[in-house]
């Protein structure tokens, strides 16, 4: 797993590869270093970016509130911040959803 993880004071800025319109919802792996999420959801007034969160807190277990996009809001390319997790549990999490 070479997910793009960076600890910053408020969490872990974690680096996604968001894939919007897709068949089914999902986390499709990693790609260029980046968590690569699949939503159904087309990209359009953010309604993509709101399904990659809640996708993320139901494969990740965490609460809504400790997940927020913090840049690339109109990119396929985001950075999400993750809250409240410390980094050896979050790697361990990605690596159980990878596996």
């Amino acid at each position: 797993m070479n997910i793009e993880l960076r600890v910053v004071p408020d969490g872990i800025v974690m680096a996604i590869q968001a894939q919007p319109g897709a068949r089914r919802n999902a986390i499709a792996g990693v790609h260029d270093g980046r968590l690569k999420v699949a939503v159904t959801q087309v990209a359009e007034k953010g309604k993509a970016n709101q399904q990659i969160l809640k996708l993320l807190t139901e494969e990740l277990g965490i609460s809504k509130s400790s997940v927020s996009v913090v840049s690339g809001d109109t990119s396929s390319k985001k950075s999400i911040l993750v809250t409240g997790l410390p980094l050896p549990e979050l790697e361990l999490r990605l690596q159980q959803l990878l596996a």
